[in-house]
């Protein structure tokens, strides 16, 4: 099979999302394109990300941590999703749109998490969810397809999940964990999930998963053998500060574009070059009589 050109492709939807997937249920590979998601969290740099061909624009809780300044995800509000959702809404024209629920969002009755779902997509303008968990989350899933809401899965570290976790490391290392990771995902599936986001677990354990779901997968430090990958806008920009995860690839240094451009400004004041005459606004000629320049002694 070759590979669909992306030039041809229109808005970006679930149906869409679902035939990315890599494998057939025979086991045999397809060549269709990986699957690329970014995070945005306002409307310029939605624009900017959505313009340049993503097929997913992921409005994650880390804007909590790349954004808002929190040390995890867990303080993150629901009002502080639609408050970015929205922005990012007007600025996402192709790519799916989809959104984190965030903490405590989920973890009240099936009735209120569905609610809060609900106005996810009413409300924000998401076309889909993410929720972290596998097993425990199938009820909800299924509630949730059942309300016409897709559902991607999350697996693996889950950042909510980080105080039970005891931190943010590689999950699935032991044969029990991984096998549990790998029930999660299938859970997900089985309960209407069109795709399910893998993060920090071995490359291995990934493709085994990959290969053996019928709904693609997208990898966060889970190798290359996903359908698809995922990153934090941010850290692919070099906004991150202090230690980033190994698979947190930056292709480019914004952080020292925006301080070189900032010292260069506040140089340019300090000294008076800044502003010129050619970006001043001048009066007409009969307001010329004394200028504060020109009386200046």
């Amino acid at each position: 099979m070759s590979v669909v050109p992306l030039s041809g492709i229109g808005k970006i939807t679930v149906p869409e999302i679902l035939s990315r997937k890599s494998f057939s249920a025979g086991g045999s590979r397809h060549t269709n394109p990986n699957i690329t998601c970014l995070t945005a969290y306002d409307h310029p740099t939605a624009r900017l990300v959505d313009e340049a061909g993503v097929d997913v624009v992921l409005v994650g809780d880390s804007v909590g941590m790349a954004v808002l300044g929190y040390d995890s995800t867990l303080p993150v509000t629901i009002e502080d999703m639609l408050h970015h959702i929205r922005a990012v809404r007007r600025g996402v024209k192709r790519a799916l749109l989809v959104a984190d629920m965030p903490y405590g969002s989920f973890h009240v009755s099936i009735e209120d998490s569905v609610r809060n779902a609900v106005r996810l997509v009413k409300e924000g303008g998401a076309e889909a969810v993410k929720l972290e968990g596998g097993e425990r989350r199938i009820e909800l899933i299924a509630r949730l397809v059942e309300a016409e809401i897709p559902v991607m899965g999350h697996v693996g570290l889950t950042p909510q999940s980080i105080h039970a976790m005891g931190g943010f490391h590689v999950q699935g290392k032991s044969i029990e964990a991984s096998r549990q990771i790998e029930r999660d995902a299938r859970a997900a599936e089985s309960a209407g999930a069109f795709s399910i986001v893998l993060e920090s677990i071995p490359r291995e354990l990934a493709a085994q998963i990959t290969e053996k779901l019928h709904i693609p997968t997208i990898g966060i430090g889970a190798g290359p053998d996903c359908d698809g990958q995922v990153l934090v806008l941010h850290d692919l920009l070099g906004l991150t500060a202090g230690r980033v995860p190994k698979f947190a690839r930056r292709y480019a240094d914004f952080s020292g574009i925006i301080s070189q451009a900032v010292t260069a400004y506040c140089d340019d004041v300090r000294s008076g070059k800044f502003r010129t005459d050619a970006e001043s606004y001048h009066a007409p000629g009969a307001f010329h009589a004394e200028s504060p320049a020109r009386t200046r002694r």
